[in-house]
């Protein structure tokens, strides 16, 4: 999944994904209600390097693959957007997987040579 900008794209986007959710549903809390504003230091710090590499990953897919300006805003959006980048993986997620053969002449599909 790593060797190529999609799938590099996607592991970037799940963790900065995973790590908005955690700013905003742990260490937020725990500083505003609990008056620990330590997590939001650690939490706060780790998110925001994530953000910088998915958006640095970003821009390198949409040079790689050839997508659109719309198609990349809308990923950098989905950035900015709590649960945003899971969503996004879903669309991401048929760009990496593995295309079906296509039938030979006798209608099985192709095997390669041995």
């Amino acid at each position: 999944m790593l060797n190529h900008s999609v799938g590099r794209l996607r592991v970037v986007g799940m963790l900065e994904g995973l790590s908005f959710i955690v700013l905003l549903g742990i260490a937020m809390p725990l500083k505003y209600l609990a008056g620990q504003p330590l997590a939001v230091r650690v939490v706060g710090m780790t998110h925001g390097v994530l953000f910088i590499a998915y958006c640095v990953v970003l821009a390198h897919a949409w040079s790689d693959r050839g997508w659109s300006l719309r198609r990349a805003a809308w990923l950098f959006v989905a950035s900015l957007i709590p649960f945003g980048t899971f969503v996004a993986d879903r669309q991401l997620r048929h760009e990496t997987e593995p295309q079906p053969r296509e039938p030979d002449r006798e209608g099985s599909a192709a095997r390669p040579p041995l």
